[in-house]
């Protein structure tokens, strides 16, 4: 009877627990909208500064004409030299770091031993601790001579002009990558639990058929995001394409030659927003803005693109 006198409340204690639990949800709820927030402020004021752009000089001089000459009379700023080299490098990229970035995460994921994972595992993560001038230096210094020196064992047609090119800014994006890629796979394979790996083992299932069959088909959402944080971060990546992609407005010739100098989005906005003429909101600066605004625009198609795509995976895996 005692205890039971607790669990009835007063007409003001049941007015002040709504109020509580009203405060908490509405905190949780501001606290969670900062972030979606954030995103729509960016965009918004990116888009302000970059429409002057567009409704001046059109949208198909920006993204179908090649001439890009800011400092001309009259100025030119046709981009799409500059999208195709940023799609290039970031594929390349791409292509480079989601192979071994997947094995490495199945080999530490269900290989090695449990002591060497322990190991090999922040290893493998600090380097995205490395500043990525660091890796730009590296670009420079190591692997553009030897690109540079490698060039006379090529046939004629690829050529090594110069050692900073789309090649090398692909490498070092691809182990820029690398970490993000492991990482994230690795957790993602150790998700799909133990008693899947056992229920499989029990009924005859090898190792690799395990792992193939079974685990990465679980866990293939995990990876699937794991490789779009990679592209995200080849995509965005400024400073070591600008050291090290050799920034020349120019379609390689054939298109799929990575040895040529090339120009990249985030390292043409690096490069020329201090010489743009803010003050007077020149058509130099807002053509910036309007390269800022293409690769969120780009990134939030990839990620509509992958929460598609993983959603789909999911609903072939249940059956549905």
């Amino acid at each position: 009877m005692k205890g039971s006198e607790h669990l009835i409340l007063s007409a003001a204690e049941k007015l002040q627990r709504k109020i509580l639990g009203l405060l908490g949800r509405s905190l949780l709820f501001a606290v969670t909208s900062v972030a979606a927030l954030s995103v729509l402020a960016i965009l918004f004021f990116i888009a302000r500064d970059a429409w002057p752009f567009f409704r001046d000089k059109g949208v198909a001089a920006f993204f179908f004409s090649t001439a890009w000459y800011p400092a001309h009379q009259p100025p030119e700023f046709g981009a799409a030299a500059i999208f195709v080299g940023s799609l290039l490098v970031t594929l390349t990229a791409v292509a480079l770091a989601v192979p071994p970035g997947v094995l490495a995460a199945i080999c530490m994921s269900d290989i090695l031993p449990f002591s060497v994972r322990q190991v090999l595992k922040p290893v493998v993560e600090m380097l995205a601790a490395i500043p990525s001038v660091v890796y730009g230096f590296f670009a420079l210094t190591v692997l553009a001579p030897f690109l540079q020196d490698s060039g006379k064992w090529l046939p004629g047609g690829f050529e090594i002009s110069s050692g900073v090119n789309a090649l090398n800014a692909s490498v070092i994006l691809g182990v820029m990558a690398l970490p993000t890629i492991v990482s994230v796979s690795e957790d993602a394979l150790q998700a799909a639990g133990r008693e899947l790996r056992e229920g499989s083992y029990a009924l005859g299932a090898t190792r690799a058929e395990t792992l193939v069959k079974v685990v990465l088909p679980a866990a293939v959402s995990g990876v699937f995001s794991a490789v779009l944080l990679g592209i995200m971060r080849a995509m965005g990546e400024t400073m070591v394409v600008w050291m090290a992609s050799g920034n020349a407005a120019q379609i390689p010739k054939p298109w799929y030659n990575l040895l040529q100098p090339v120009r990249t989005l985030t390292a043409t906005i690096a490069g020329d927003m201090g010489e743009a003429d803010q003050m007077t909101g020149s058509a130099h600066y807002h053509v910036l803005f309007a390269m800022g605004l293409s690769l969120l625009v780009i990134s939030f198609l990839c990620n509509l693109a992958g929460e598609w795509i993983v959603t789909r995976q999911r609903k072939r895996l249940r059956g549905g």
